[in-house]
């Protein structure tokens, strides 16, 4: 059964005739009676009683409502799908990690609005796990989140590295490993640590870490917003560590300390693990959506910062 049948029968069933019907679908008679008869044939009941003036039969008479309704859906649904490829969406959803929503995503935000006033920006912030999840369920259009390549390898996935950025160590003001300008990094198993909960990239990172020195990671709180860790780590006894993006507000507050880590090597750019990859992300099929691929491109001129 297709489109232009069931098209073809509307006509004849509302004005009366074939030639009509020819007429208001802009084709010819013959086409019409071969799109009726096709249809009849795939049905295997006759539609009209072909007399003088074509009446429908009782078959007809049960196809006709679901025909319009067929029609009627197939034309609301092309409209939306051109209007989505005009780039006339409703809304457009964004999933970040905490510190590139506060340090980096407010000039492209402020330039996308400006840009497609018409489009409800949603920007929520996530950890990278469970920003990578909705994406490919659907829920948000645009991921911008620490690589995890177990997620983003997949064929329908298109991955660009905005930037990558040390891991530093915070700490209170008053804390014993601020005699170091860099920490030595055998330091950092001796002291409590404050970490990202469960389906956080930076979670997963900081323990491999300590799996790949041999040592064990005393966790001993999980929490999952910077302005939690700036106020826990205020009061003395813990450190976090935390990627540098992550930090800028820290190294203004009087309360709070923030240093390198010394990885005992001469060029720390070889070790690779006391960093984090930040990457934007979505799908191909997302990328034809123009308010999409213009959000894309911002985040691309206007991130990655100068990370100093």
């Amino acid at each position: 059964m297709r489109l232009e049948q069931l098209q073809a029968f509307i006509a004849v069933a509302e004005t009366g005739s074939f030639q009509k019907a020819s007429r208001k679908c802009d084709v010819t008679q013959s086409t019409i009676s071969r799109q009726v008869q096709g249809l009849e044939i795939e049905l295997g009941l006759p539609l009209f009683h072909r007399e003088h003036k074509p009446k429908l039969t009782i078959g007809g008479e049960r196809l006709l409502p679901h025909a319009r309704k067929i029609c009627q859906t197939w034309q609301t649904v092309s409209l939306e799908l051109a209007d989505l490829l005009a780039g006339k969406q409703s809304e457009l959803c964004v999933a970040a990690i905490h510190s590139a929503c506060a340090a980096y995503l407010p000039p492209v935000l402020q330039s996308f609005c400006r840009d497609y006033p018409d489009v409800q920006l949603r920007v929520t912030a996530l950890g990278s796990d469970r920003a990578l999840k909705v994406l490919k369920d659907g829920l948000v259009d645009i991921a911008i989140v620490m690589n995890n390549r177990f997620f983003t390898q997949s064929p329908e996935m298109l991955v660009e590295v905005l930037y990558n950025e040390a891991i530093e160590v915070l700490m209170a003001q008053n804390h014993p490993l601020t005699q170091y300008t860099k920490i030595p990094i055998a330091e950092l198993p001796h002291y409590p640590q404050v970490v990202f909960k469960d389906g956080y990239g930076m979670q997963r990172l900081v323990q491999e870490q300590f799996a790949r020195l041999g040592a064990t990671l005393h966790s001993v709180l999980e929490l999952n917003t910077l302005d939690a860790f700036r106020g826990v780590v205020r009061q003395g006894e813990f450190i976090a560590l935390l990627p540098h993006a992550a930090l800028i507000d820290a190294r203004t507050d009087s309360t709070l300390a923030v240093r390198s880590i010394d990885h005992g090597l001469q060029d720390t750019s070889s070790d690779p693990t006391w960093t984090r990859q930040v990457v934007l992300v979505t799908t191909r099929e997302r990328m034809l959506i123009p308010p999409i691929k213009h959000f894309w491109e911002l985040v691309r001129q206007l991130i990655p910062p100068q990370l100093s």
